[in-house]
C-alpha cells in the first residue's frame, strides 16, 4: 500500500464497502466508481473527509473528485476492491480496448436518433413491399429522406459528439463533418466530373485516378458519407491542432483565427491521408479475396462474412463497389461482395437473443428496435448502440457473419439485381433463368446466421454484460498518464460564491451560441429573481463595462470571472442598471456590485439569463459546477481547483 492507504480505506468504506464497487476508473483528477446501490453511499462524509475535494454523480458514475493526486489515490484504492490485475495492466491494453470505446462512446447521443431512422427506412421498404404505395411515391420519397438523412451524413453527427470527447469546440467538429459530407469532395462526384488528370501507381494493385489535387499534392478521394473511422480521426487530429494554436494566437483574435487555421490544417492533412489509406486498404482487401477465391470460394466467402461489419466501420469496403457494379454490368449478378448478406441477420440474431434474456429494462428497449431495423436491413443501430459497446455479440456476429459467408462463397450465391435491403433484398436473388436454387440458399443463409448467433449469444450472455452505459461510463475523460515519481502538489480548491438568487441552468442551456459552446469560459447560467449582482469572490473588480451589463473579476486566487447580465443587454445602453462599485476596487464576497432592474430589461424584451464563467478555465487543473437547480446569494455555484 502507499501513502494514501488511510484515505483509500475510509474512501471504501464510505461508498458502502468494496462488495458495493462494480468498477473504477479515473481521469486526471477524479476516482469514477459504478456502484451497485449509490445510495450506500455516505455523500456528505465524503465531501467534508480530508483529502476529498467533493463527490460528483454523472452518466452513471459515482465520482470522487481527488485532485492532481489522484493516481497515487486509485492506486491504493484498488487492491481494497479487488483491482490489482486492472491497475497492472499494460498501457498497450488499454489503448486496444479503447478504441472500440471510444468509438461507442461517441455514438451514445445519437442512438437513440439513430433507432428511430433505422425503424423509419424499414417501415418504408415495408410498405413498399405490401403495396400501399410505391418507390416513386412522394410519401416513399419523404420518408426515406427523413429515414436516411442521419445515415447518409454520419459523419456531420459524430463530428460533434467526437469534438465534445476530444474536447474540441463541438461545433467545429460539425463543420468537418459537413466537409467531409461535402458534394464535390467526394470520389464519386469527382470521377463522374470528367476524365482524371492522371494516374498514380499505373500497372500496380495501387492504381489510382487522380481528378484533384491540393497544392499540387494528389487528392484520392473516396466517399466519405455515412463513414465512420474517418471523421473520428480527423477531428482527433483537430484537437491536437486547436491546443497547438490556442497557445500562442494573440486573445483578440483567437476566437475565429483559432477555428480557421484548424480547418485548414486539419481538413487538406485528413483528405490527404486519410484518402489514400483507405483507399489503398481496400484495394488490398479486394484483392486478396480475388485471390483466395481462385482457389476457394468458401474461404474468399468466409473473409468478406467475417470481416464485412469492420470493413464498414473503417470506411475500407468501398473497394469491393466497383467490383459489385462491374459484375452486375458484365455478368448480371455478383457473388464476390455478396457473401456479407449473413452479416445483416447474425446482428439481428444477437440483439434477439440479448432482448430475449436481458433483465434490463432499457436494454429491451433498445434491443427490440434494433432488432426489427436489422431485419430490415439497417443494422447501424444495433452495432453502434448494443454490440460493437458489448464487445462479445459484435466478435459473435462476426463469427456467424464468416461461417455464412463461408456458406454462401461455397455455394456460389449470387444476386442479380440492384437494390433492397434486408428481407427486402430477397427478390433481388431469384434467379431470371426460373430456377429456385439462389433464392433457397439466400434465406437458408439468412436463417442459420439467425439462428445460430441467436444461440451463441443467448447461452453465452451474462446479464453483468448488459453495460449500454459503456460508451458514456467506461472511458475516462482524459487519458490516464503515469504520474511523475515526485511528491504530487496540495490540491488547492476555490469556491466561487453565486453573485446572484435565482435558478441555475447548465452553460449549454444559454440562449447565446457563444456562451452555449463555452467559447467565452467554463460555468453555469442564473435566471435571477432578484435585481442585484454580489461579488462571488474576494478579488478585484478589474473591468466594469460602461454599459454596467458586465463585468469582468479577478479572485485573489486567479480565477478570472465574466458576469454578463441578460442577453443583448448591452443594447439599453446602462438604461436599468446601476453600478454600486467601480473598476479597480478591492472586493469581497457579498459585497454589491450592481443593481438593475429585472422587469424593466424584460418589458423591453431581453432576456435576463446571466452567464456566471471562469474565463480562464483552461488554466486550472479541473473545474466542478454545482449540481442544484437554484441557488441564494454565496452558494456554491463553481469550483476550480489548482
Amino acid at each position: 500500500m502507499g501513502k494514501y492507504e488511510a484515505l483509500a480505506n475510509e474512501i471504501v468504506k464510505q461508498i458502502g464497502g468494496k462488495e458495493n464497487v462494480s468498477g473504477l476508473t479515473h481521469c486526471i483528477t477524479r476516482l469514477r466508481f459504478k456502484l451497485k446501490d449509490e445510495s450506500k453511499a455516505n455523500d456528505d462524509v465524503l465531501k467534508n473527509m480530508d483529502g476529498v475535494v467533493t463527490v460528483m454523480k454523472s452518466g452513471g458514475q459515482y465520482q470522487v473528485v481527488i485532485g492532481n493526486h489522484v493516481a497515487d489515490v486509485y492506486a491504493d484504492v484498488c487492491p481494497l476492491i479487488g483491482l490489482e490485475s486492472k491497475a497492472a495492466s499494460s498501457e498497450e491494453e488499454e489503448k486496444k480496448s479503447n478504441l472500440i470505446d471510444i468509438v461507442s462512446n461517441i455514438f451514445q447521443p445519437i442512438l437513440g436518433v439513430m433507432s428511430a431512422c433505422g425503424m423509419l427506412k424499414g417501415l418504408n421498404a415495408l410498405f413498399v413491399a405490401l403495396g400501399l404505395y410505391t418507390d416513386t411515391a412522394g410519401i416513399y420519397t419523404m420518408l426515406n429522406g427523413i429515414g436516411d438523412a442521419l445515415f447518409m451524413f454520419l459523419p456531420m453527427f459524430l463530428g460533434y459528439t467526437s469534438a465534445k470527447k476530444f474536447g474540441l469546440k463541438p461545433m467545429l467538429g460539425l463543420a468537418i463533418g459537413a466537409a467531409m459530407c461535402y458534394p464535390a469532395l467526394q470520389g464519386s462526384t469527382l470521377s463522374a466530373a470528367g476524365e482524371p488528370l492522371y494516374t498514380l501507381f499505373t500497372g500496380t494493385v495501387f492504381e489510382s485516378d487522380i481528378y484533384m489535387t491540393f497544392l499540387g499534392l494528389p487528392m484520392i478521394a473516396m466517399d466519405y458519407t455515412s463513414t465512420v473511422i474517418p471523421v473520428i480521426f480527423i477531428v482527433y487530429f483537430a484537437s491536437k491542432c486547436e491546443k497547438f494554436f490556442s497557445k500562442f494566437i494573440p486573445d483578440l483574435v483567437k476566437f475565429f483565427f483559432v477555428p480557421m487555421l484548424v480547418l485548414l490544417v486539419a481538413l487538406p492533412v485528413g483528405f490527404l491521408l486519410i484518402g489514400p489509406v483507405t483507399t489503398f486498404g481496400s484495394m488490398l482487401i479486394s484483392q486478396f479475396v480475388f485471390k483466395i477465391r481462385e482457389f476457394s470460394p468458401l474461404l474468399a466467402g468466409a473473409v468478406v462474412g467475417g470481416t464485412w461489419q469492420i470493413l464498414v466501420i473503417f470506411g475500407m469496403h468501398w473497394g469491393f463497389i466497383p467490383v459489385y457494379i462491374n459484375n452486375m454490368v458484365t455478368l448480371g449478378y455478383d457473388n464476390i461482395m455478396m457473401p456479407f448478406f449473413g452479416c445483416t441477420f447474425a446482428t439481428a440474431g444477437v440483439v434477439l437473443a440479448i432482448f430475449c434474456k436481458s433483465k434490463d429494462k432499457k436494454m429491451k428497449q433498445l434491443a427490440l428496435p434494433n432488432f426489427i431495423s436489422s431485419i430490415f436491413g439497417v443494422t447501424e443501430p444495433a452495432i453502434y448502440g448494443i454490440t460493437l459497446p458489448m464487445k462479445k455479440p459484435f466478435i459473435i456476429s462476426c463469427i456467424v457473419g464468416a461461417i455464412i459467408g463461408g456458406y454462401y462463397g461455397h455455394f456460389n450465391f449470387r444476386k442479380f439485381f440492384a437494390g433492397g435491403m434486408g428481407i427486402f433484398e430477397f427478390p433481388a436473388m431469384i434467379n431470371p433463368d426460373g430456377t429456385n436454387g439462389n433464392i433457397i440458399i439466400a434465406i437458408s443463409g439468412a436463417v442459420l446466421a439467425i439462428v445460430l448467433a441467436f444461440i451463441m449469444m443467448f447461452v453465452t450472455y451474462r446479464e453483468k454484460e448488459n453495460t449500454t452505459e459503456t460508451a458514456t461510463n467506461d472511458i475516462p475523460e482524459t487519458e490516464i498518464q503515469p504520474q511523475a515519481a515526485a511528491q504530487p502538489a496540495l490540491l488547492k480548491k476555490e469556491v466561487i460564491a453565486s453573485p446572484l438568487k435565482g435558478n441555475v441552468l447548465p452553460l449549454t442551456e444559454c440562449k447565446d451560441e457563444a456562451f452555449a459552446m463555452g467559447i467565452l469560459g467554463k460555468g453555469v447560467v442564473i435566471v435571477p429573481e432578484e435585481g442585484k449582482v454580489v461579488s462571488p469572490v474576494n478579488g478585484t473588480l478589474t473591468t466594469i463595462f460602461p454599459t454596467l451589463h458586465a463585468m469582468g473579476i479577478t479572485s485573489d486566487d486567479g480565477a478570472e470571472l465574466l458576469i454578463h447580465i441578460g442577453m443583448n443587454t448591452v443594447e439599453l445602453n446602462g438604461k436599468h442598471f446601476t453600478a454600486k462599485a467601480k473598476q479597480g476596487d478591492k472586493i469581497s464576497v457579498g459585497d454589491v456590485l450592481v443593481e438593475f432592474d429585472k422587469d424593466a430589461i424584460v418589458a423591453e424584451g431581453y432576456s435576463i439569463e446571466t452567464p456566471v464563467l471562469v474565463t480562464n478555465a483552461d488554466d486550472f487543473l479541473d473545474m466542478i459546477t454545482a449540481e442544484q437547480k437554484t441557488a441564494e446569494y454565496g452558494d456554491t455555484i463553481i469550483t476550480v481547483m489548482h
